[in-house]
């Protein structure tokens, strides 16, 4: 079990995650017109960089990239390389806002993996919070033609994104978890990276296009603030578990309010938002179900 010194810690890193990962979405939209794959390059290589950087303060870059487990690199990479295109498919599509509340629906799907695949009991509270939380996403898809448009894949494609972004996204926060009591968090960032700008080219190969120098700028600088981003990411969850800090996502909505208003000139559309709030208590509501949980385990002699 954690110390309140190291929740504390994972807390202050995720809130700068939640800040991070917004700008970085502000600036994919600040980029224009970009080919997917020519986006999720630029996000992988230059992320790159902050990362080495860290590791010259740490344990330099040989030790921290090394693994004992590259087959859990492999899954990790595969999940998070797939959610980052429809992350980034649905920021294209979709204002930075409605991105984000659709991003606030991963508790939701966590809670369902758990049940079906772990085999996990789950209680009244948490299938109940599941229940409001797909009555808020019901709120969040009717400017985007409601759940109809969305099973046909019309013109909710930005949505359907966005929800397999979140659900994909829900099973890497899991599997970030386990990897991180034997691997250490630069060796995690630096596989998926490394991944992320290799199925970014090869994509290029197939849909590539000359770019301004202001999409080259703004593309470059994504890379650099979402590398620092997912460093915080992988760290906060090697000192608190993803229950205490799913509450602290929440804040990325602010920046995303913020950002989309006064730096892109987004409007955000008040049946999104009241959605948004459904699915943020509902998500509220797991995150302090399952921290109780695992505070009324027995905790171990010592």
């Amino acid at each position: 079990m954690q110390s309140a010194k190291q929740s504390l810690h994972a807390i202050a890193l995720k809130l700068a995650q939640a800040m991070a990962f917004s700008l970085m979405y502000a600036m994919i939209k600040l980029a224009g017109e970009v080919p997917i794959g020519e986006v999720v390059f630029y996000r992988g290589f230059f992320a790159l960089i902050p990362l080495f950087v860290w590791t010259f303060f740490t344990v330099g870059p040989v030790r921290a990239i090394k693994t004992k487990r590259p087959a859990y690199h492999v899954v990790r990479a595969v999940l998070g390389t797939t959610s980052m295109f429809s992350s980034f498919l649905a920021v294209q599509l979709l204002p930075l806002v409605t991105v984000t509340a659709f991003n606030f629906v991963q508790p939701i799907f966590a809670v369902i993996l758990a049940a079906l695949f772990l085999h996990e009991k789950v209680g009244k509270y948490r299938w109940g919070a599941v229940i409001v939380g797909f009555g808020g996403v019901l709120l969040m898809l009717e400017p985007h033609g409601g759940l109809q448009a969305l099973l046909t894949f019309g013109s909710s494609k930005g949505v359907t994104y966005a929800l397999v972004s979140a659900f994909l996204t829900a099973v890497v926060v899991v599997w970030i978890r386990q990897m991180s009591a034997s691997e250490r968090c630069e060796a995690i960032v630096f596989y998926f990276m490394t991944a992320c700008a290799t199925m970014g080219a090869i994509v290029m190969l197939w849909d590539y296009a000359p770019i301004g120098w202001n999409s080259v700028f703004w593309l470059v600088l994504c890379g650099l603030v979402g590398g620092v981003g997912q460093l915080l990411m992988t760290y906060s969850y090697r000192y608190a578990e993803p229950s205490l800090l799913a509450p602290f996502d929440y804040t990325q909505m602010i920046w995303a309010m913020l950002l989309g208003w006064f730096v892109l000139g987004e409007m955000p559309v008040s049946m999104v938002l009241w959605g948004a709030g459904v699915v943020i208590v509902s998500g509220s509501i797991i995150a302090w179900r399952e921290h109780r949980l695992r505070l009324e385990l027995p905790q171990p002699m010592t």
